[in-house]
């Protein structure tokens, strides 16, 4: 079976990169352009993973993570930062606020793919 995945991305080249790099090593993708997109494609599917950026407009990844935390049915949901930030504050509050972990762009597509397997368990 398959992971669906959730992209949430504002550069369209990073999520196309994310979308080619998941999608090659078997996972179902989907995407949103920032974090309300993001917020509402959560509600309305099913994810069993979820990758996001943090500086978006509209609602930065932070904001979204509180939101989705704040609801039962996605409280065990792993989310992954993907951003160019590397701020050991912003580590903390993305961690305090429900991340799962962080990745730093530009990401290594191969390590993208490890994450992935190894949060999702497959």
């Amino acid at each position: 079976m398959s992971a669906n995945i959730l992209t949430v991305d504002d550069s369209a080249s990073i999520r196309l990169t994310t979308k080619v790099t998941l999608t090659n090593a078997g996972y179902t993708v989907s995407e949103a352009a920032d974090g309300a997109q993001g917020l509402a494609a959560a509600k309305a599917g099913n994810y069993d993973l979820i990758i996001t950026d943090l500086n978006m407009p509209v609602m930065d990844g932070l904001t979204m993570i509180e939101e989705l935390r704040k609801l039962p049915e996605h409280t065990g949901v792993p989310i992954i930062f993907l951003t160019t930030e590397s701020d050991a504050d912003l580590k903390a509050r993305a961690k305090a606020a429900g991340a799962t972990g962080w990745l730093t762009k530009p990401f290594d597509p191969e390590n993208l793919v490890k994450i992935a397997r190894k949060v999702l368990g497959r």
